[in-house]
């Protein structure tokens, strides 16, 4: 098995029906994910300077990482998902 990062982007106040979509989501996808986590406000640091990353349909809003045959099944996984915006897949690779 692979481990995948599912980068979850977007955020709305949820509502009941996206609370019960997101619930019904991780309890299918229980067997295969290794952590996850929820981001809030954020900041990015540059060149350029610091900038605040207030929440929004362009934020990172939470990681999910899955244990995966292959990029594919990363992605099917993936698409059951009731993202906001869109989800980024990355694989992770070991040191």
């Amino acid at each position: 098995m692979k481990k995948f990062v599912l980068l979850h982007y977007g955020f709305e106040k949820p509502t009941p029906e996206i609370m019960i979509a997101w619930g019904k989501w991780f309890e299918l996808a229980k067997p295969n994910i290794v952590d996850m986590g929820g981001f809030g406000h954020g900041r990015e640091i540059s060149k350029q300077g610091t900038r605040e990353l207030p929440l929004g349909p362009d934020s990172i809003t939470g990681f999910t990482t899955v244990n995966a045959a292959s990029f594919d099944d990363a992605e099917k996984m993936a698409q059951g998902n009731p993202f906001i915006s869109s989800i980024r897949i990355y694989e992770v690779r070991s040191a």
